[in-house]
C-alpha cells in the first residue's frame, strides 16, 4: 500500500486497513485473511456483516471421517473489532459468529447420508497485538505514519457453541473449544505489502460424538502467505495461499486415517465507499486436499467504522 502521508488521503486509506475474515468463527485453522497485523489508529471500532457461500468437500469438523462431499452453505457473518493501544503498540480485539445453512449429501464409513440444517456456528474471539512496527497511534498521528516491518501475534479462541446434534455425523459446530495462536510478519515496500503467518490450532475432545463416543484430534499446523496491492484511491487487491498439515483424530483412543495435508489458494478485493464504509470481496479454493476440505467459497462484506477521531 501507499504510505498514508497526505493527510486528505487518510479517510480514504483507513477505509480498507481492516476487514474480518468471512470464514473466521468456522473454519479457524484454513482461513485466507489478508491484513490481519495491518497498523490500525486506537479508538476505531469496525462493524462487518457480510454473506459467503460454499460448495464441495466441506466439512464443518474436520476429525469426522466422511468422503465423497457435496455440501452447500449460505453463511450470514456479523462481527466487531475495536482498535486500542497496549504498552505502547497497537492492539485489537475482535469477534464474530455466522449463522449458517447446510445442506447436501457425504459417505460416512461407505453410507450415504444426508443433511438439511440452519443455525448458528461456533463463534470466535481473538486478541492481536503488534510488538514490533506499529505504534499506538490516534488519527491525526497516523497521517504521517509509513509501514515498514509489523511483527504481531495473536490468540484466536472458539467455544463449544453453535448448532449441534450427537446423533447427526453433519453438524455446522462441534462440541469442543480451540484455540489457535498465531505468528505474523508483515513488510511493506512501496505499494506492495508481503505477509506470512504461522500458526498452530489445539483443540479440546468432543466428548459426545456421533454414536456416544469421544473423539480428540491432534494439532493442526498452517502456513499462510499474502501479497497485497494497494492502489493509489485507498482500495487494495491480494493473492492469497495457505498450506495446513495435521489434524488427525481418533475415536476411543483409535486412529483414522484422517491426516491433512492440504493447500489452498485464494484472491481478496478491498474497495472503499465513502470516508466511514468500504466492500471486501473474496474468493478461494482448494487446488489438493489429502483428506476434505476441497471446497470453493466465495464472499462478500460489509464494513463500518466509528470512533477514533472518524
Amino acid at each position: 500500500m501507499e504510505s498514508p502521508r497526505a493527510g486528505t488521503r487518510t479517510p480514504i486509506l483507513l477505509a480498507s486497513l481492516f476487514a474480518l475474515a468471512l470464514v473466521a468463527g468456522r473454519l479457524p485453522a484454513q482461513e485466507i485473511e489478508p491484513r490481519s497485523y495491518a497498523n490500525v489508529p486506537v479508538g476505531v471500532n469496525f462493524l462487518v456483516a457480510g454473506v459467503m457461500q460454499t460448495r464441495g468437500g466441506l466439512s464443518f469438523d474436520s476429525s469426522v471421517p466422511i468422503t465423497d462431499e457435496a455440501l452447500r452453505t449460505t453463511s450470514l457473518v456479523l462481527g466487531y473489532a475495536h482498535a486500542f493501544p497496549l504498552w505502547g503498540r497497537s492492539a485489537k480485539f475482535d469477534a464474530g459468529v455466522p449463522y449458517t445453512r447446510l445442506s447436501g449429501t457425504a459417505e460416512y464409513l461407505g453410507a450415504p447420508v444426508e443433511r438439511n440444517v440452519t443455525g448458528f456456528g461456533r463463534p470466535v474471539l481473538r486478541l492481536s497485538y503488534n510488538f514490533h512496527g506499529a505504534p499506538a497511534l490516534g488519527l491525526a498521528q497516523f497521517s504521517n505514519w509509513r509501514q515498514e516491518l509489523i511483527v504481531g501475534a495473536s490468540l484466536q479462541v472458539s467455544p463449544p457453541l453453535g448448532q449441534y446434534d450427537e446423533d447427526r455425523i453433519v453438524n455446522i459446530a462441534s462440541n469442543r473449544w480451540s484455540f489457535k495462536p498465531e505468528l505474523g510478519l508483515s513488510k511493506a515496500a512501496g505499494p506492495w505489502i508481503g505477509e506470512l503467518k504461522l500458526a498452530a490450532t489445539v483443540y479440546t475432545d468432543n466428548d459426545r460424538f456421533y454414536g456416544g463416543t469421544t473423539r480428540s484430534q491432534d494439532p493442526l499446523y498452517a502456513v499462510q502467505g499474502n501479497l497485497i496491492r494497494g492502489l493509489a484511491s485507498g482500495a487494495w487487491w491480494s493473492l492469497d495461499a495457505t498450506y495446513f498439515a495435521g489434524g488427525r483424530s481418533q475415536v476411543d483412543g483409535r486412529y483414522n486415517r484422517d491426516l491433512q495435508q492440504n493447500w489452498r489458494i485464494g484472491a481478496s478485493l478491498s474497495l472503499p465507499v465513502d470516508r466511514r464504509n468500504s466492500l471486501k470481496f473474496a474468493v478461494s479454493s482448494g487446488v489438493y486436499a489429502r483428506t476434505g476440505n476441497s471446497f470453493d467459497a466465495a464472499g462478500v462484506s460489509w464494513q463500518h467504522r466509528w470512533g477514533g477521531g472518524f
